[in-house]
C-alpha cells in the first residue's frame, strides 16, 4: 500500500471513531434531556470545556504557523460556531428531547444526501452520471438515506436485553411518545441537520484562510458558548437552571464537552480538509450505528428488528458511496497522468534533434 492509500485509510479510521464516540455522546445526553435539564445550559457548557480544552494546544501547537487574527476571520469563525454549533445544537438537542437518539442519529444519517445535495447547488462537488463513481455516489447517498428512513419508521420485533428490567417504565413512555410530538422533533432534527451541512461547506472554505484546525475549533467554541447561552433564554431565564450538582449530568456534560465537541470537531474539520466536505459527512451514518449498540449494551435498552435492519442498510450505502468516491480519485489521477504524458510528448516534439542536425549546426555563414 503506497503512501496516498495509508493516508486514505488513516482518514477513514479517524471519522470511524469521531462517529462511534458522538453516538455514545448522544446516547449519554439523552439521557440526561430525559431529567429536565435545559439543552442550551448543556450546550453552552460542553462548548466552554471545549474552548479550555483546545486552549493550550491552539497555543502551543500552532502559534508559529497561525495567521494574522483579522476582523474578517473573527465574523467568519462566528458565523462557524453560529452554523456548525448553537443552531446546530438548538435544533438537534431540542429533537433528541422529543423523540430518541437511535431516532436522532438516524435523522442525522440523511447528512450526506443533504451535504451532497448543498455541494451541487454551491457547485463545490460535481456530478458526473455518465461515470461509475457518480452513479455509485448517488446510489449510496440514497441507500444511507433507506436505512435511516427504515430504522425510524420500522420498530420489528423487540430483542430484549436481560439487564432493561429497571428501563422498562423508560421503554414504556419511550413508546407512547405522541405521533405529533415525534413529528416535531423530527423536524428539528432535519433543521440541526440542514445547519450542520451548511458547517461542512463553510468549514472547507476557512479551512484554505485559516488552516489551523485547534485555533479554529477554539475560536469556534468560543463564540457558540455566548451564543448557546442568549439561546437558553428562550426557554428560561432561571439562574437556578445553571446550577448542577447531579454527578452524572456533569460527567456526561464533561464527557461531551471533551469527545463530542472539542476533540469530534477537530478531527472532522482535518477530515474535511483533507477530502472535503461531503466525505466527512458520509460517515455520519456510523454515529447511527454507535448510538444504537450504546443504547443496548452500556444503558441496557431493548434493540429492535428494525434498528439492525436500519443499521446495515445505512453503513452499506456507507460503503457504497465511499466506492463511487474512490472511483472518481482513481478516474482524476488517470486523467492527470494521461495529461502529464501528453504534455510530455508535445515537449518532446518541439526540441531540436541535435543529434541530426549536427551537420547543419557546423556550418557556419562564410
Amino acid at each position: 500500500m503506497g503512501e496516498n492509500g495509508v493516508e486514505q485509510w488513516g482518514t477513514v479510521t479517524v471519522m470511524v471513531l469521531t462517529n462511534v464516540a458522538m453516538g455514545s455522546v448522544n446516547a449519554l445526553v439523552k439521557k440526561v434531556l430525559d431529567g429536565g435539564i435545559n439543552h442550551m445550559v448543556v450546550a453552552a457548557y460542553r462548548l466552554a470545556i471545549s474552548a479550555l480544552i483546545l486552549a493550550p494546544f491552539a497555543h502551543f501547537c500552532e502559534r508559529k504557523i497561525r495567521p494574522k487574527l483579522t476582523f474578517r476571520i473573527l465574523c467568519e469563525h462566528f458565523i462557524s460556531g453560529l452554523l456548525g454549533a448553537s443552531l446546530t445544537q438548538f435544533f438537534f438537542l431540542l429533537g433528541l428531547s422529543y423523540t430518541s437518539a437511535t431516532v436522532s442519529c438516524a435523522i442525522i444519517s440523511m447528512l450526506p444526501a443533504v451535504t451532497f445535495t448543498l455541494a451541487l447547488i454551491f457547485r463545490s462537488e460535481i456530478l458526473n452520471l455518465k461515470s461509475k463513481g457518480g452513479l455509485l455516489k448517488v446510489l449510496g447517498t440514497l441507500i444511507s438515506i433507506s436505512g435511516a428512513l427504515l430504522l425510524t419508521f420500522y420498530k420489528g420485533v423487540a430483542i430484549a436485553n436481560p439487564h432493561s428490567q429497571s428501563e422498562g417504565s423508560s421503554q414504556h413512555h419511550d413508546v407512547k411518545i405522541k405521533t405529533q410530538t415525534w413529528l416535531v422533533g423530527c423536524l428539528f432534527l432535519l433543521i440541526g441537520t440542514t445547519t450542520l451541512s451548511f458547517w461542512l461547506l463553510f468549514q472547507a472554505k476557512i479551512n484554505i484562510k485559516y488552516p489551523c484546525k485547534y485555533s479554529s475549533t477554539f475560536l469556534m467554541s468560543v463564540f457558540a458558548t455566548f451564543q448557546c447561552a442568549l439561546l437558553s433564554l428562550i426557554k428560561t431565564r432561571d439562574v437556578q437552571h445553571w446550577i448542577i450538582k447531579d454527578k452524572f449530568v456533569i460527567l456526561v456534560i464533561v464527557y461531551s464537552g471533551v469527545v463530542g465537541q472539542a476533540m469530534s470537531t477537530v478531527a472532522t474539520s482535518w477530515g474535511i480538509k483533507k477530502r472535503g466536505p461531503v466525505f466527512a459527512s458520509t460517515f455520519y451514518p456510523v454515529m447511527l450505528i454507535s448510538a444504537t449498540l450504546f443504547d443496548f449494551i452500556v444503558l441496557h435498552r431493548h434493540l429492535y428488528l428494525g434498528s439492525i435492519l436500519g443499521s446495515a442498510v445505512a453503513i452499506a450505502g456507507l460503503y457504497v458511496f465511499l466506492w463511487g468516491k474512490n472511483k472518481d480519485v482513481e478516474a482524476v489521477s488517470a486523467a492527470t497522468k494521461l495529461s502529464s504524458q501528453n504534455e510530455s510528448n508535445e515537449i518532446a516534439k518541439t526540441v531540436p534533434d541535435h543529434n541530426n542536425n549536427s551537420d547543419d549546426d557546423t556550418r557556419l555563414p562564410v
